[in-house]
């Protein structure tokens, strides 16, 4: 960009700083500046302008550097814009679009977008109707999702929220989707980890993430989930389906909280400014499933709220909930109960996940729903300490079976496919199952026989085909045991 001298050759306008609030800095003078203008000061430092007012401007600067008052300013007759393009992929950058790792230049993309765009429009738009795969079981199962969905992924701190989201993101990635995560203002050390981790699994190549620390300017962390959303829609246009995680935007409300107390916004509930519903939702509009030059494509949207003491009630939390399509809950009483994830699937929604599916997969959906409910019911009377017959007992042991076959390890990912055959095989106990243990054993051989066998891979595939649970279920009973059978010959070790 230009420096300040050749902006005001250009355009003739000056301003002073007025006043100095943290982010916020109060300009006079620049008659014909415009909303969402980018201005320079006469340090060379940039700014956004947040809101034009009769006798004032406030610019929101995205740097730490001190301004004084009396400083001059001038316009740009520019907006903010980011660079966007196949270059970005596998780096780490800010929400300017600049690297983090100043060990690796980044080449910049030719092309730079707006960073705060209107949503498509109704014309633009299909309805969703292809499943989206997390590769986690409980989710795929029981709470579907569809490409183009935003879901709202909310629970209280260390209850295993990101352990899904990077299961999410592996297999996506896996799969050969684009995957933007936004990090608003995390810890250096978080963002290493992440990073770390998706370098290790070989598929940071297929991802982007932008990364905001909680030492940076409020302006640059406010910034950080528009700068991914802008991304994202750039592959989109490119014919992409993408995967889009912001986490989290309750710190974005925070953070965006305090830039509107500094800008003297009459605060509302909780002191939040009363246009946080429509900066959020602006922001969630902007993902969907879409029709493109390049064909139908899609921004599936992640977006993570944190609770207090498990807490659904809150003023951020109900905001987003209102206007995603979804949410899963995770909850903190299953997690200390040693579950992974601790998906809560009765406190859990999907509003247009279900019409993604097979009527197989719905046939499944609604058996795991129909029976954990029954399970809570008979859990009941052991509570009780009545006495149990045959029947509650058997329920209650079939119960376990089913809990301990959702749990899954950090990093382990399962096809939707095999997550069929893999359920049905363990609901027609077609599985020899001493103790727990042995489902997680189980679940591993099959796992790797699917991953690695073609020849089996092919088998499950087709029978995944089925049109019902019924009938599938009369499949597994005649072929399941050559299944079980050849994958523990191979794979049994």
């Amino acid at each position: 960009m230009k420096d300040f001298t050749a902006y005001l050759n250009e355009t003739e306008e000056i301003g002073f700083v007025e006043q100095v609030a943290d982010a916020i800095i109060y300009v006079s003078g620049l008659p014909k500046v415009k909303p969402e203008e980018l201005v320079v000061f006469e340090t060379g430092e940039f700014g956004h302008v947040f809101s034009v007012n009769p006798d004032y401007i406030e610019v929101l600067v995205f740097f730490k550097k001190h301004i004084k008052p009396g400083t001059r300013v001038t316009r740009t007759n520019e907006i903010l814009k980011v660079p966007v393009g196949y270059e970005l992929l596998g780096r780490v950058i800010n929400p300017l679009g600049n690297s983090i790792d100043t060990t690796k230049p980044l080449k910049t993309p030719p092309e730079k977008r707006g960073v705060n765009t209107h949503p498509a429009g109704i014309i633009k738009r299909r309805a969703i109707t292809k499943q989206f795969e997390t590769g986690v079981l409980i989710v795929d199962l029981a709470i579907p999702l569809g490409h183009g969905q935003r879901e709202l992924i909310v629970g209280d701190r260390k209850t295993g929220k990101t352990s899904f989201l990077t299961k999410t993101i592996l297999n996506q990635a896996k799969r050969g989707n684009i995957c933007v995560y936004a990090a608003i203002g995390k810890r250096k050390l978080d963002v290493k980890k992440i990073e770390e981790f998706f370098a290790k699994n070989g598929v940071l190549d297929k991802m982007v993430i932008v990364a905001s620390g909680s030492g940076d300017s409020i302006g640059v962390i406010y910034l950080t989930p528009y700068t991914a959303m802008t991304i994202s829609e750039y592959f989109k246009d490119e014919g992409k389906d993408v995967l889009l995680v912001l986490d989290d935007l309750s710190s974005h409300a925070k953070f965006y909280r305090e830039i509107s107390l500094l800008g003297r916004r009459f605060p509302g509930r909780n002191s939040y400014p009363s246009d946080i519903f429509y900066t959020h939702a602006k922001l969630m509009e902007r993902a969907g499933n879409f029709i493109t030059d390049k064909g139908d494509a899609s921004i599936t949207c992640l977006t993570v709220a944190e609770t207090s003491q498990g807490d659904l009630s809150g003023y951020i939390e109900t905001n987003l909930m209102s206007m995603t399509d979804g949410h899963l809950y995770f909850d903190k009483n299953l997690f200390y109960l040693g579950r992974r994830p601790a998906i809560n699937p009765f406190l859990s929604v999907t509003r247009v996940g279900r019409q993604t599916q097979t009527n197989l997969r719905r046939d499944v959906s609604r058996e795991i729903m129909s029976f954990l409910n029954l399970y809570e019911r008979m859990q009941s009377f052991v509570h009780f300490g009545a006495e149990l017959n045959e029947t509650i007992k058997a329920t209650l042991a079939t119960g376990e079976n089913i809990i301990h076959f959702f749990n899954q390890t950090p990093g382990e990912v399962v096809p939707i496919n095999l997550q069929i055959i893999a359920f049905t095989m363990l609901w027609a106990n077609l599985w020899e199952i001493k103790d727990t243990t042995m489902i997680r054993k189980q679940l591993h051989q099959i796992l790797e026989a699917y991953s690695s066998d073609k020849k089996i891979r092919e088998k499950i595939d087709k029978l995944a085909e089925t049109e019902s649970f019924n009938k599938l279920i009369g499949v597994l009973k005649t072929e399941g045991p050559n299944i079980i059978k050849a994958v523990s010959q191979k794979y049994g070790n």
